[in-house]
Formats: structure tokens, C-alpha cells, sequence
């Protein structure tokens, strides 16, 4: 029994405790925290086994000033000072918030703070066995710096909650402009946010992204530029600006940033880098700010005489091709300007001999100095005097330099407004009946009114004499692409009138020297019409172009080679119809817009002589609009232009009463009727009209007489008829009146 119960203790140690004795040993020891206890100040003294050597952070007096006005947030970590025999002196060191120990003693030295004010303080025990130089590193490196996003998040709740940024910045100690870069940053999209929280996005990318507050924007550039190997922060800047105008554009230099700003334009600012001025937004603002502006400065020169002036933002090279430059000369220097220069002389004189010597000109010098050179350069560019008898055919152009001052290059004569050759008798004429030209002279006005042109229109759209505006570019086009095909279709059947034109383009070149390439070049290009009305190609004219190519291209061969046979062995009418056939695909008598600058389409001098050409050409073949089939309807004419249009029609082609009896009509009625009236009358709108040579009459005055007396065009649809004898006798009558009325 004895040996069992030796054997069970030991195997019982071998096991290990007991469940009694097991709860009692593994039970973790509790740790205990040593509480915060105010130390009189002065019982404080600094450790100078504080690891800390390095000057870093927010300086001693920012912290003093933030202890004194938010209370000492953190409290000191102390240890006892012990004596030679370990025992406590009653004094305690600093190991752990030296920082704040130096901003306490700093509002103590200032008398702010007493030097018995109780500190709070943790104190360590010195037998613990943790050496002092390891609190003070582990009070270090375990602190965890804020992340910027979480500041600027913070400065937005004060912001909300009523600090203004003036009061932010000075509870920080930072500049206001730093809290408005971070108000800025923290107010861009919450989607490039979190990017930037999860460290997807650098902060310098996120500043430029705050450059604008619109968050769609914000969002839609950086899901072009995320994935992109270009997404440095210019170019988001870059992308975010593009469809906005730098404040050192020629134009916001002319109009100034001020007009822009009064009326109501906004802007776009940088609050992280230069931006030299920002960003315009509104840039329809400001381009309509600089079209009023050159309008205004153009209506003063307009007063000088001139007989137009062009005006433009900016005008291509070559604009003044083909116009002469008038010569000029220049004004005389006043005395006041002379005394402007000569003083402005005398100080660049000064500037430069007093610093001569020096490497490098003072910043303030050098700007004085640019600015005496601009005002000198201005006073040299004398402006023009021009013979007055020539300038009210002459124009100016109007726009801006690339430095945004106003450009005006005065002076230049067009090729139609040149004066025309005077032969010698009309000379002695001109000289012999002085009382002629003496009331010409005074029938003319003494200052003509300039047509101002801005980007090729009208500055203000002009009237007719009789209060009608123009017709619409788009229906002139229209119209003269009827024109065109009737031309065609007439010089097509007209061979010696195609020779004559032929030639006359030929002589032009030879003569005249328009072109002059290749071995002969001259060749035939279809014309095509741009603006056409449906019915074009059902018209007449339109099906026997079409009949006749068709004809002539069965019977071509196709090897170039026989074809110069082919044509050899034709008869001389057969020649003639094919040369006249061919020639007809190239008469263009289309009316276009004029473009003022030149280039691609016609000039307002090649238009006038293109019509002129055509209505020389029409006389040529006695063409009639009427007899190729052009009737006005509500499709191609009526229903396109004004009341007032459609009233002046009638009137023309079908006489004043009828014009009287639809003049109530609303426009779409009123067309209708118009278009029934005129049916047969013969009336043709201008654009369709064979202008009379001299001496001719006008053949369409000819038939609106006719068309006038006509009891055939005056027939009138029974509503509208109120005066003949059948009607007067029906009862029905005083109906059709009251509706007429």
C-alpha cells in the first residue's frame, strides 16, 4: 500500500498541478494603470534621457498658445526622482512630453501661468524595470500621424459649424489661405475621396482635381485618366480647363477681367499653384463681351468716313489679298506727345546709367523699364492721314492684336469700289459743265454711313428699302440652283453662245492671266448645288440635262483613244452640240454666302461677278424662267418668306386688289391663295428675273402689267370674291363679305 500511494504522488507531479491548483497558476496577471494626479509645476524638472533632439512639429510657442486656449490635452508622463538611497526627493522628471513641458514653462516665464499650477500628470514607477529612454521612444513612434483627409474633413465641420476661416486659421496658427486650400480639397467629389483614402490617388492629384467644384466633371476626368499612363497633375488641370479661357487670353486682356466679372462671368482659380489670373468659365459671356466691344470701338471709326469696316477677333493671313493699300501719311507729333517722349527718354536714360553696373536689374526697374519701352513703341507707331476723297471707298478692319490690344488696319480699297477710268473727253466735260458736277457734288451726302461687318454679317440686320428683309441664303440658293439648270439646259441647245462663252473664258486666261497651268487646263467642272429644293430634279430643265448626258454617253467609246478618233469623224453640228453640252455642266449661277476672309467659297466680288456673268449669259439666250416651268408655290417660294413677301408677290404679279382681298389671311392661307393667284401670271421672284441690259425694258414689268389687268388673274376663290353681279344677288354674299372683312 505504501509503494501504491509513493507511485501515485509521483505520477500524479508527472501530470502536473490539479484542476484546483491549475486555476490558481494560469490566472493572467491584471494590468494596472497608473491614474493622471495633478504635480505642481514646479515639482516638474525636464529628462535628459528624453530622446528627442531634433527640433520637429509645431513649434513651443504655437503649443503654448493652443495650450492656452484648448487646455493641456495630453497629459505628462512623469517618474519620481530618487536620491542616492533610492528614496523620492518629491521632484519628478519628464521623460515622456518634453515638448509640453517647454510650452508650460514658456506661459509660466510669461507669467500667464502660475508656477505651482497643478499639472496632470501619470507616473511610472521606477522599479518597474522599463528604462526611461523606452518610454520616451514608444511615446514617440507609437503616436499615429492624422491623415490629411481626416484635417480636412475636421476644418469643413468647423466651417459648418460657424467658425469662419479667418477664426480656423488663427485656432491652427496657419495662414487663411491654407484653410481654404483645405476647404477646397475637402469639398471635392466624395468618389475621388475615398480614392484618395485608400491611397489610389496622390494628394497632388487631388489638388489639381479641386481646380473646379463640379463633381460630374471631377468624376468623368479621372475615369479618363485612372487607367491612363499619363495622369500627372497638369495634365488634370490640363483636362479640366479645357473648355475654359486663361485670364492671359488676348480677349479677357481687351474686354478686362472686371466687365467680364460684373456681368456675371464665373471663374475658375487655383488655390495650390500660379494660375496666372485663373480660368473664365462663361466663354460665350466673354466672346459676346468682345463682339460688343469691337463693335463700339468700330462705330467710332466707321465716323472717320470710311465706307466699311470689317471686324473680327482675329483675322487670317492673306486677309487683305487682292484689296489695294492705300498710302497715308503719317500724323505730326504733337508738343504734348513730344513732351511725353522726351520725358520718358530722359528716365529710361536715368535707369540704365544708374544700374549699369550691376549684374542683374532690380525686378521694379526692369517692369519700369518694359513699360517706358511699350509707351515709347505706341508713340512711334504714328497713325495715317488718308486723302479725304478717297476714303469713303475705302474700309478698315477691326480686331485684336495678339497682345489683346485693339488692331485696326485702315486703308484698303476693294477691286469694285475702285473709281472708274475717265476718258479724256469726259474729263473736259466734267470741266466745261462745272454746274454738273457741282450739283452732283451736292446731291451726294456729305458722310456716308460704314457698313459694319462682323464675322462676314451685318453688325445689325439691314431693311429693304420697303421695310422687307432679304430673302434666307438657303432659299436664294435654292433659287438660283433653278436658274442654273435652265442655263444649262439653254447653252446646252444654243452651240454658239457655249463657243462664245468658251472663249471668253479662254481669253481670260490667256489675256488676263487667271490661269496658267498645265497644257492647256481648260476644263469643264460640274457644279453641284448644296441647297436645292425637292422639286429640282423632277423640274423640266432637270430631266432633258439628264435625257441628253444620257444620249451622248451611249454613244462614247470608252478607249481615250478612239474617242479622239470619234470626235475627228463628227459632223460640225454634231460637234457644236457636244462642245455646248459639255460646256453647259460647267455654268454656275448659284448664289452662295460670301465668305469676307477670303480662302474656301466666293468673295463678295466673285458672287457680284458670277451673277453678273450669268444674267450676260441669260440676255445671251433670251432665257425665261417661266418658260422652263418655274412656277411660284408654296414649296419653293411662298411658304418660305414673310407676309409681307407674299403681299409683294401678288401685288406684282396679279395687282393690288387681289393683293387688298388676302392681306387678312393668316401666312399659311395667305400662301395658298398666293400660289393659286400668281399660277398663271407669270411672276417671278428677283433671284429668277432676266435683269434688262441697257436700254432693255424689264420683260418681267411687262407681264406684271398684264398680269394686273387680267380679269383672268383676278378671279378670286368665291370667300374672297365679294363684287361680282352672281354674288351680289346671292344671300349668301354678306357671308363671304363679313369673312373677307
Amino acid at each position: 500500500m505504501r509503494r501504491f500511494a509513493t507511485d501515485l504522488k509521483v505520477e500524479r507531479e508527472a501530470l502536473g498541478p490539479r484542476r484546483g491548483d491549475m486555476t490558481m497558476t494560469n490566472t493572467p496577471q491584471k494590468i494596472i494603470l497608473a491614474p493622471a494626479r495633478p504635480i505642481p509645476f514646479n515639482k516638474l524638472v525636464l529628462c535628459q534621457a528624453n530622446v528627442r533632439r531634433v527640433k520637429a512639429g509645431v513649434p513651443v510657442e504655437e503649443l503654448a498658445e493652443s495650450i492656452a486656449r484648448r487646455g493641456l490635452i495630453q497629459s505628462l508622463h512623469v517618474r519620481p526622482v530618487l536620491d542616492g538611497e533610492g528614496r523620492e526627493t518629491g521632484m519628478y522628471e519628464v521623460p515622456a512630453g518634453g515638448r509640453r513641458y517647454r510650452a508650460l514653462e514658456l506661459l509660466v516665464r510669461q507669467k500667464r501661468l502660475v508656477k505651482t499650477a497643478p499639472v496632470p500628470c501619470v507616473v511610472s514607477d521606477p522599479g518597474s524595470g522599463v528604462l526611461i529612454e523606452e518610454i520616451s521612444l514608444a511615446e514617440n513612434i507609437e503616436r499615429a500621424p492624422l491623415h490629411p483627409l481626416d484635417q480636412f474633413r475636421a476644418f469643413q465641420a468647423m466651417r459648418e459649424k460657424g467658425m469662419t476661416e479667418e477664426a480656423v486659421a488663427a485656432a491652427f496658427f496657419v495662414p487663411v489661405h491654407v484653410v481654404k486650400q483645405r476647404l477646397r480639397l475637402a469639398a471635392v467629389s466624395g468618389v475621388l475621396l475615398e480614392v484618395y483614402a485608400t491611397e489610389g490617388m496622390t494628394l497632388e492629384q487631388l489638388m489639381a482635381f479641386a481646380i473646379t467644384e463640379d463633381h460630374a466633371r471631377q468624376e468623368q476626368v479621372w475615369e479618363a485618366v485612372r487607367n491612363s499612363w499619363s495622369k500627372e497633375p497638369y495634365q488634370i488641370r490640363r483636362l479640366l480647363t479645357e473648355k475654359a479661357v486663361a485670364a492671359s487670353d488676348k480677349r479677357v486682356v481687351f474686354v478686362g477681367m472686371e466687365a467680364y466679372e460684373a456681368a456675371g462671368g464665373t471663374m475658375l482659380r487655383d488655390l495650390f499653384q500660379s494660375d496666372a489670373g485663373g480660368w473664365l468659365q462663361d466663354v460665350a459671356l466673354l466672346d459676346r463681351l468682345v463682339a460688343d466691344k469691337l463693335k463700339a470701338e468700330a462705330e467710332g471709326i466707321a465716323a472717320e468716313g470710311w465706307k466699311w469696316i470689317e471686324v473680327a477677333m482675329s483675322f487670317p493671313y492673306g486677309h487683305q489679298f487682292g484689296l489695294r493699300r492705300m498710302d497715308g501719311e503719317p500724323v505730326e507729333v504733337s508738343e504734348a506727345e513730344q513732351a511725353t517722349i522726351d520725358a520718358l527718354t530722359a528716365e529710361q536714360e536715368r535707369l540704365i546709367a544708374e544700374h549699369e553696373a550691376h549684374d542683374e536689374m532690380p525686378e521694379a526697374v526692369d517692369d519700369r523699364l518694359g513699360e517706358i519701352e511699350a509707351a515709347l513703341e505706341e508713340l512711334a507707331n504714328r497713325p495715317l492721314r488718308y486723302d479725304p476723297t478717297e476714303i469713303d471707298r475705302a474700309g478698315a478692319f477691326v480686331g485684336l492684336g495678339h497682345d489683346g490690344r485693339l488692331r485696326v488696319e485702315r486703308g484698303y480699297v476693294r477691286p469694285e469700289d475702285e473709281a472708274p477710268a475717265v476718258s479724256k473727253s469726259e474729263g473736259e466735260d466734267e470741266t466745261t459743265d462745272g454746274e454738273r458736277g457741282r450739283d452732283d457734288a451736292m446731291s451726294q451726302p456729305a458722310v456716308q454711313r460704314a457698313v459694319i461687318t462682323i464675322g462676314g454679317a451685318p453688325a445689325e440686320p439691314e431693311l429693304e428699302e420697303d421695310g422687307i428683309r432679304p430673302l434666307p441664303d438657303r432659299l436664294l440658293g435654292e433659287l438660283t440652283a433653278h436658274r442654273t439648270l435652265a442655263l444649262r439646259d439653254a447653252v446646252a441647245n444654243r452651240p454658239q453662245v457655249a463657243l462664245t462663252a468658251l472663249l471668253h473664258k479662254l481669253v481670260l486666261d490667256t489675256f488676263r492671266f487667271r490661269s496658267a497651268q498645265g497644257c492647256l487646263e481648260a476644263s469643264v467642272r460640274q457644279i453641284h448645288f448644296p441647297a436645292q429644293a425637292e422639286d429640282l430634279n423632277d423640274s423640266g430643265c432637270a430631266r432633258a440635262v439628264a435625257e441628253r448626258h444620257a444620249g451622248w454617253k451611249a454613244e462614247l467609246p470608252e478607249d481615250d483613244d478612239a474617242l479622239w478618233d470619234w470626235l475627228g469623224a463628227l459632223d460640225e453640228a454634231s460637234r457644236m452640240a457636244l462642245l455646248a453640252h459639255c460646256v453647259s455642266f460647267g455654268i454656275n449661277a448659284l448664289h452662295e454666302k460670301p465668305n469676307p476672309y477670303g480662302g474656301m467659297g466666293v468673295s463678295e466680288h466673285g458672287l457680284r461677278v458670277r451673277l453678273a456673268q450669268a444674267d450676260r449669259l441669260a440676255r445671251a439666250m433670251d432665257l425665261d424662267m417661266v418658260s422652263s416651268g418655274w412656277r411660284p408655290t408654296v414649296a419653293n417660294y411662298l411658304g418660305r418668306v414673310t407676309k409681307a413677301r407674299i403681299l409683294e408677290a401678288v401685288r406684282e404679279g396679279a395687282g393690288e386688289r387681289a393683293a387688298q382681298l388676302i392681306d387678312h389671311l393668316k401666312k399659311g392661307e395667305m400662301a395658298k391663295e398666293a400660289e393659286r393667284l400668281l399660277a398663271d401670271t407669270g411672276w417671278l421672284p428677283e433671284p429668277l428675273r432676266l435683269e434688262p441690259g441697257d436700254g432693255e425694258a424689264d420683260p418681267a414689268e411687262g407681264r406684271n402689267e398684264d398680269a394686273g389687268g387680267s380679269e383672268e388673274a383676278d378671279a378670286l376663290p368665291p370667300f374672297l370674291s365679294v363684287e361680282t353681279g352672281s354674288e351680289q344677288d346671292d344671300p349668301a354674299s354678306d357671308t363671304y363679305g363679313i369673312a373677307a372683312e
